[in-house]
């Protein structure tokens, strides 16, 4: 891959992501249910995954599908160590979780989540923080198809790329009802 293609990012510049070869500015200061909601996952998968082979990462970790698509997922799991690189993932991770915010929403649910489908994620999160509601998609054919539709009123979600891992969804949403 030829990186000088791809825009980077330092401590000082907006956070952008690349989808289809254009810049895209994500959110500057997330809502703080999102930042709680994006928390809670990543403890709960790594925690589970700590001394598996699988790595979780959250916000701020580049993902680089390819010359055109440089992404930044808000947690996800990798379990192909050969494409976790000191500036990045380079492939497709294992599962991704987008918590949604009102600006990147759209590029969220239908850009994005049609380019990692292509490129052979095979779990797909979409969280909504305000709602408490999650959307579980897995890959079939390079297309994701939508598993299931959670909400509160419902307790776990069995995690598909990792053999017992087991989410509550009490978890995921923990302190929220503090706001």
């Amino acid at each position: 891959m030829n990186n000088n293609l791809v825009y980077e990012n330092t401590q000082d510049e907006i956070k952008t992501e690349l989808i289809n070869g254009k810049v895209f500015m994500m959110s500057p200061r997330p809502r703080l249910e999102h930042n709680i909601v994006l928390g809670n996952i990543f403890g709960l998968f790594w925690t589970y995954l700590k001394g598996k082979t699988c790595r979780a990462y959250c916000d701020g970790v580049d993902v680089f599908i390819d010359e055109k698509n440089r992404f930044i997922p808000d947690v996800m799991i990798v379990c192909n160590p050969s494409i976790r690189k000191k500036d990045g993932i380079y492939g497709a991770p294992d599962l991704v979780v987008e918590v949604l915010s009102p600006s990147t929403a759209h590029n969220d649910r239908f850009r994005k989540k049609e380019i990692y489908a292509k490129a052979g994620v095979k779990e797909y999160w979409i969280v909504d923080p305000l709602n408490c509601i999650i959307e579980t998609y897995l890959n079939q054919n390079n297309d994701f198809i939508l598993d299931k539709f959670y909400n509160t009123d419902d307790t776990e979600i069995k995690v598909s790329v990792c053999d017992n891992l087991v989410v509550k969804i009490e978890d995921i949403f923990d302190y929220i009802d503090e706001l």
